[in-house]
């Protein structure tokens, strides 16, 4: 494909198994009955095999929100216009989106990468530059990113992932920014999931009915335009399809799976960007975990072809990565209560 992205590939490894059976049996000697945590007990033992130790640890947990346009919203599928994206990336450097907040509460850092923001935007201490276009092209009538602009764009995430491991981070959210994302998201869970127009298109910002049957009609002929048969390779689907964001949210999961750092999988586009990882790299999908149900209804297709079971599920469906973020806690207490509780013989506490 290309040799830094086929390098970045090579890397993946399977997860370390001697470690997670080493934090099952741990959690079978610490102080409450087995299975008592539940799932809880299940993410620390996935955390294991992530990070390769027995004793996993959370640090500085990152949420890099990808953000660029689509040329598809030329044709009134959306809600809002295409001007919504760099006014809300603006939103995200001035602290004031939902994502924000959810980070404080969590405690993550917020980084915003520019891959196909549509207008020239000012530098900030938090946003990453590094445009490959001024949005894609409109995939209804034409491919909407090359070949070489997409491998660009995923290498920006995985760039960017990169820089926040090497700042501390073993904990990644790949969010989004990018009105009209929810088409190309629906045609791409069509293309690699195989799914149905109607399994696959939702209301995305809340569309009304016209606006739902322009969407669907426009999602059918770009997967007819690009002829869903002619899957060449892994990189067919999004180069055709598109969204510069969620090549770069590829590259971010495929970092994650490289650095063995778990990746958090937010919502509908985030899942999109997992069905494109785990095409390109399979084993990419042990290092991810999915955290809510979306209710774009492509969501609850594209975790079942990846068979990925979701934490919870609150009704969800802004993106951003504010679904992935409220988990961050979760998987924290995950990894604490298996490192930090107290054994039976410890505690001096009777075992059965």
């Amino acid at each position: 494909m290309n040799a830094d992205l086929d390098a970045l590939i090579a890397r993946i490894s399977p997860l370390d198994a001697g470690s997670q059976v080493a934090a099952r049996e741990r959690q079978h000697i610490l102080t409450k009955p087995r299975g008592a945590l539940g799932r809880l007990e299940d993410i620390s033992v996935w955390l294991a095999g992530v990070q390769g130790t027995v004793l996993p640890q959370i640090r500085l947990p990152t949420v890099i929100i990808c953000a660029a346009d689509h040329g598809v919203t030329a044709e009134g599928v959306s809600a809002y216009p295409s001007a919504v994206t760099p006014a809300m990336v603006q939103n995200f450097l001035a602290g004031g989106a939902a994502m924000n907040v959810i980070a404080k509460v969590v405690g993550a850092q917020v980084k915003v990468l520019d891959v196909g923001v549509a207008t020239d935007l000012l530098p900030h201490p938090d946003l990453i530059a590094a445009k490959v276009r001024f949005g894609t092209r409109n995939m209804r009538n034409q491919t909407a990113i090359t070949r070489d602009e997409t491998i660009e764009a995923i290498l920006a995430g995985a760039n960017a992932a990169q820089t926040a491991i090497a700042q501390g981070s073993n904990l990644l959210v790949a969010g989004d920014m990018g009105i009209g994302n929810t088409t190309a998201a629906s045609a791409l869970t069509m293309w690699y999931a195989k799914t149905t127009l109607e399994q696959s298109v939702g209301r995305g910002t809340g569309i009304d009915n016209p606006t739902l049957d322009q969407k669907r009609l426009v999602v059918q002929e770009s997967i007819l335009r690009a002829n869903l048969n002619s899957f060449r390779d892994p990189l067919t689907g999004l180069s055709e399809l598109g969204g510069l964001e969620i090549a770069a949210m590829t590259g971010i999961m495929l970092q994650g799976a490289a650095s063995r750092v778990a990746v958090l999988v937010d919502g509908f586009i985030a899942g999109a960007a997992a069905l494109v990882a785990c095409a390109i790299a399979p084993l990419a999908k042990e290092y991810l975990c999915a955290t809510h149900v979306s209710v774009e209804p492509g969501h609850i297709a594209q975790l079942e072809f990846l068979q990925l079971e979701p934490l919870f599920n609150l009704g969800m469906r802004l993106g951003e990565g504010t679904g992935a973020a409220l988990a961050i806690p979760m998987l924290e207490a995950a990894a604490r209560t298996l490192s930090e509780m107290a054994t039976f013989e410890s505690a001096s506490v009777p075992d059965r």
